[in-house]
């Protein structure tokens, strides 16, 4: 179950970032909400994971979900660049998250 909960901490963590994004290009209050609603959800799912699992690896893979989910979300929803290199270093960054659930 811990599982699972660190999972969907990052999967909201990357609405908290895309409600970053909607409140630096100015859009409303709905992206206020967004980044506040998404990042109190995140760390609640991320505090209650801590309480079964290492804080390392906790730690290391909710932030390789939500850098990893921002970043494709910023080519796909935002128009960022999608280079070669981007693409091998996010897959770098997969790599290393699936290598501490195997190895903890």
């Amino acid at each position: 179950m811990a599982w699972i909960a660190l999972v969907f901490a990052g999967l909201f963590e990357i609405g908290g970032v895309i409600g970053i994004k909607g409140v630096s290009q100015r859009k409303g209050w709905r992206y206020v909400l967004l980044l506040a609603g998404s990042f109190s959800i995140s760390f609640s799912l991320l505090s209650y994971a801590m309480i079964y699992l290492p804080m390392g690896t906790a730690y290391a893979i909710w932030t390789g979900i939500g850098t990893v989910g921002g970043a494709i979300t910023g080519m796909f929803m935002f128009g960022e660049p999608k280079e070669w290199r981007r693409i091998l270093f996010i897959a770098m960054i997969l790599c290393s998250a699936v290598g501490l659930k195997l190895f903890s």
